[in-house]
């Protein structure tokens, strides 16, 4: 028997990692040089859990997938317009800061208020996704704050596999200390997880898909709700990228034993 899930993805846009970003100090505290001109993409560990998210409604029919995505407007609708052709999906835009600066307490409290809000909302089918970690907002807290703010007491991190069993259960891969996995079981929604890679590909462009998608994504652009989301109160000394640092000495007949034994005593420093 098909146990049809309500599962809401929480996700959020990040810069393009093949951009180089320079941070600096803005008039509202720590920001990226040019950042609203930095071309973005969907936070990477979103993604996998917006795949994995996709994977499991197709496999349950009668299942719904939401998702929750914190950012600027525009930024919203340039990834939108290619994410939105990867899988089917209903969109909730919040309008704030998609800022690695900013305080997880305040992301999870502004994600919980537009969950709570969905209509139809249905606890007893409930499956809230997320990134275990992301490029931006790697704080590592925000998923089990969002939990908290639920109310939802089963949270596993670090998934890599989800499978629902016939009594309504699922068992959860999740990874551990020490390279290692557990499987653990839970009775069933409403749980919260936070997808680490998972097993799926990036789904294949589809041209259909992005164009019914994007027939409820231009609305909910237009009526995205204002999110404030800041750090105030949080001060910082400095922000500056790490510092590269190369020595390099051009020695002439040096013997391997030499040069090994430098880099023994390299290495011991």
């Amino acid at each position: 028997m098909s146990n049809p899930y309500q599962i809401v993805v929480c996700g959020s846009v990040v810069p393009d990692p093949l951009q180089t970003l320079e941070p600096v100090t803005g008039p509202s505290g720590p920001a990226l040089k040019n950042e609203m001109m930095l071309p973005a993409w969907l936070d990477p560990w979103a993604g996998h859990a917006l795949y994995e998210a996709a994977n499991l409604a197709r496999l349950h029919p009668g299942s719904k997938v939401t998702l929750v995505a914190l950012g600027p407007k525009a930024k919203l609708q340039q990834v939108m317009m290619t994410v939105g052709q990867k899988v089917p999906f209903e969109f909730v835009a919040l309008d704030g800061s998609a800022s690695g600066f900013t305080d997880p307490a305040e992301t999870a409290a502004a994600l919980a208020g537009a969950i709570e809000a969905l209509p139809g909302l249905d606890r007893a089918r409930l499956l809230v996704f997320g990134g275990w970690e992301s490029a931006s907002r790697g704080a590592g807290v925000t998923m089990q704050t969002l939990a908290e703010r639920l109310g939802i007491m089963d949270v596993f991190l670090g998934v890599d596999e989800l499978k629902p069993q016939p009594d309504g259960a699922f068992e959860v891969l999740e990874r551990i200390e020490g390279g290692r996995h557990q499987i653990s079981r839970c009775s069933g929604p409403p749980a919260v997880l936070g997808w680490a890679t998972g097993s799926l590909p990036e789904p294949k462009n589809n041209p259909q898909v992005g164009m019914a998608n994007m027939r409820g994504v231009m609305p909910a652009l237009q009526k995205a709700q204002a999110a404030k989301i800041g750090a105030e109160g949080l001060t910082f000394a400095s922000v500056t990228l790490p510092k590269q640092l190369r020595e390099t000495r051009i020695v002439k007949d040096a013997t391997p034993d030499v040069i090994a034994k430098e880099i023994v005593e390299w290495i011991r420093k």
